[in-house]
């Protein structure tokens, strides 16, 4: 019985799998001009040839990213050598990839199901594929009431409201006691297809509770501050990644007088709203919405954030490209304590870097990456909530969004001496 139930669940896996990416390739192009962005500009806008872009075309100085369907393959490369536009291959197939990735995944799940345990090294759904299955598979909702049962005194799943398609959001709080107490926040997962960065947060709950009574820096913080994480900021889209489509970016919400879903979270906060940086076309990976905060699970954060009223920090973890920013996102003007985000920032890059030799850049949004209106960090500190800072996770390119989950520990782990440094400096110096 329980074998057949195996080979269903290989079987529903692969066929959800098979039909999106098969020769699809992601390529980079070095652009030499800004003749040369203008032209990618366009076909990102344009629809015919269905391109993806992973890093978008903004600068001289920064490599573009771009899947490209087995389709359009021959066109898009005439395009770009017509133009003089050099290029070269980062993923030869991406269907490859995920292939590889489900077979890790089902692989681990039947291991955990011997074992009893969570490999916070292998990527988990959010919830389980089957009802069936509920009772032997441990993915992350379920860790989440372990993790709670295991630290009663310190961890609670607070349900922060309810996502687009009704699935419960949950905010694990680390607190030691106390209301209202000085805070920072962690959010992962954002952008449903950015798989490490869901996984790291994963990894670092478990890393904070397991740490507290052992650790003296992080106990002492957690005797005077509460640590509140939301580790899928986008529960919707991060399950169409596992159902439907591996690189789903957006929420799933209905866009009126469109056909096309979704909103990107990360362009839909109330922080310079539908400026430079995010689309007003529905069927864009960066569409901003049709108002701020229009997307439930962006309200349920805002709401929570506000009503606390005591957050000291705010930190929102993506991937890829190895970059810790801060604001602004929606313009070029430096922040008021610029100068201590940026050298905070950069201690931080020195711990994480002094694990593993992983370098990082450190800046503010718009100078490192590219202009991005209706951010989240932007928001909170407009708010007040200074310490508001970003990470782009591994890697720089060679894998992208589809980072393999041997990466998964070395990542969260060179990530979290960042994190506590930077959690450090906030307990160190209030305000």
């Amino acid at each position: 019985m329980m074998r057949g139930l195996w080979l269903l669940l290989v079987f529903v896996a692969a066929a959800k799998a098979e039909r999106l990416f098969t020769g699809d390739q992601v390529i980079r192009i070095n652009v030499q001009s800004q003749e040369q962005i203008q032209l990618l500009q366009a076909l990102e806008e344009a629809e015919e040839w269905g391109l993806d872009f992973w890093l978008d075309p903004v600068s001289t100085e920064l490599p573009v990213d771009v899947r490209v369907p087995g389709s359009s393959l021959s066109s898009v490369k005439n395009f770009l050598d017509a133009h003089n536009i050099p290029f070269s291959v980062m993923i030869d197939n991406v269907q490859d990839l995920i292939d590889s990735e489900g077979a890790e995944m089902m692989e681990n799940q039947m291991k955990e199901r011997t074992t009893k345990s969570f490999n916070f090294g292998a990527y988990h759904t959010l919830e389980t594929l089957m009802a069936t299955c509920r009772s032997i598979c441990l993915q992350i909702y379920n860790w989440m009431d372990t993790l709670v049962a295991q630290y009663p005194k310190l961890v609670t799943k607070v349900e922060i409201g309810r996502s687009y398609e009704n699935r419960p959001m949950y905010v694990l709080k680390f607190s030691t006691g106390g209301n209202k107490r000085p805070a920072i926040w962690i959010d992962t997962g954002i952008h449903s297809r950015e798989w490490v960065s869901q996984a790291t947060g994963v990894w670092t709950a478990n890393k904070i509770a397991t740490d507290y009574g052992t650790d003296v820096s992080l106990t002492s913080l957690l005797n005077t501050m509460d640590i509140y994480m939301l580790i899928l900021a986008n529960p919707d889209g991060y399950a169409y990644t596992h159902t439907n489509d591996r690189m789903w970016r957006k929420t799933r919400s209905r866009n009126s007088g469109s056909s096309c879903r979704g909103v990107d979270p990360n362009r839909n906060w109330d922080a310079g709203f539908a400026g430079p940086g995010a689309s007003k076309y529905p069927c864009s990976d960066s569409y901003h919405g049709p108002f701020a905060h229009s997307e439930i699970e962006v309200k349920n954060v805002v709401d929570l954030i506000k009503s606390h009223g005591n957050f000291k920090s705010f930190i929102s973890v993506h991937a890829y490209s190895q970059l810790l920013m801060y604001p602004y996102g929606y313009s070029y003007i430096a922040v008021p304590d610029q100068p201590e985000l940026d050298s905070v920032g950069r201690a931080a890059v020195q711990k994480l870097t002094s694990l593993y030799g992983t370098r990082y850049k450190v800046g503010s949004i718009c100078n490192i990456i590219y202009q991005a209106s209706g951010g989240s960090i932007d928001w909170a500190y407009n708010l007040g909530i200074k310490y508001s800072f970003a990470f782009e996770l591994r890697d720089t390119g060679r894998y992208g969004f589809l980072l393999p989950s041997s990466q998964i520990i070395p990542t969260a782990t060179e990530t979290w001496q960042a994190l506590k440094y930077m959690m450090e400096h906030v307990r160190d110096n209030p305000y």
